[in-house]
Formats: structure tokens, C-alpha cells, sequence
């Protein structure tokens, strides 16, 4: 799962448009997707306050859930 460092999923809806700032979390390799969804979780890593799915189309957020 990637942190999305927003503080809020309010400013991550409010990206929409825009490149998605995340850092990557798995030690297994990449999450992130220029094109598709995936979950994501903010404002960090270790500090788990929301969830969302994101929706991508090249390298832009096109939908947050």
C-alpha cells in the first residue's frame, strides 16, 4: 500500500488533476501505476489515518474513493 503524504483525504480529492505525491512502502518493489487504481494510505506510513483507492490515467489522479 502507498502513503499518499497528504494530510488529509480531503487534500487528496482536491488534487484531482494533478500527480499523486506518495511514497512508496513495499519492500517488494514499485505500487504505484501511472494508469490504474490502487489503495493508498495518509498522511504516512506509520501514521495511518484514512484510506482511499486512486484512480490514475498518466500520472495524474483522476478519481479518489
Amino acid at each position: 500500500m502507498i502513503a499518499a503524504t497528504y494530510k488529509t483525504k480531503k487534500m487528496l480529492k482536491e488534487s484531482v488533476g494533478k500527480e499523486l505525491r506518495y511514497q512508496e512502502t513495499s519492500m517488494f518493489g514499485s505500487e504505484y501505476k501511472s494508469n490504474g487504481r490502487f489503495p493508498v494510505v495518509g498522511p504516512g506510513p506509520y501514521d495511518r489515518k484514512w484510506y482511499a483507492t486512486v484512480t490514475m490515467k498518466d500520472d495524474k489522479i483522476v478519481k479518489v474513493e
